[in-house]
């Protein structure tokens, strides 16, 4: 599976009618469509599809924002799945050239201006990272913060109170099973892993 980092823009022009497609790291996608709805408020439609990846499960949404139904929100999905793409959204806008595409011309265009968009971005490996919050004692802070720096672990969030520091990271799987054993064996450290907790 692959993602982006960064957003990208294509636009293509099919019978006098413009499609201008956005691919975008999911966690962007609700302020991208905020953005676009105010720099476009002519535009006749804004088509999006994401996937998600969420517990080891890939979810799929799209919505085909007026268009006829399935001609472009399912075609854009259909485009990210067939590239392997994740945690990734594309969003489409539409300027009507005053000549009807048709069902079948609609399914082609949307696909092509996703397709489009995908070919103009850089794609990186999707790494499946969990989230653990973890606690350590002030005695062995240094140690794990040694051990912290030296993988690489996103710190998300990182308190201190009287008992010790409280630390929520991103971990990819391929780091975690060595991390645990290594942190393990320090006195004073506890962990929950709130990926799997409900």
């Amino acid at each position: 599976m692959q993602t982006v980092k960064n957003s990208y823009q294509n636009s293509i022009e099919i019978k006098k009618s413009i499609f201008h497609a956005f691919l975008t790291p999911i966690e962007n996608f609700k302020e991208l469509q905020e953005e676009l709805r105010k720099t476009h408020p002519k535009a006749r439609h804004i088509v999006w599809a994401k996937r998600e990846e969420k517990g080891g499960q890939i979810l799929e949404y799209s919505s085909d924002d007026g268009e006829p139904k399935g001609t472009s929100g399912p075609p854009a999905l259909q485009a990210l799945r067939g590239a392997n793409l994740v945690n990734i959204a594309v969003l489409i806008v539409r300027y009507f050239g005053g000549i009807k595409l048709g069902t079948g011309g609609l399914v082609r265009a949307y696909s092509a201006a996703t397709n489009g968009v995908i070919n103009e971005a850089e794609l990186v490996p999707f790494v499946v990272k969990e989230r653990f919050l973890f606690f350590s004692s002030y005695p062995i802070l240094q140690r794990v913060e040694y051990l912290l720096n030296g993988k690489e672990i996103e710190i998300l969030n990182k308190s201190f109170d009287e008992g010790g520091a409280r630390w929520e990271i991103l971990i990819s799987n391929e780091d975690k099973t060595s991390f645990l054993d290594e942190i393990g064996e320090f006195e004073g450290f506890s962990y929950k892993n709130l990926s799997t907790t409900p």
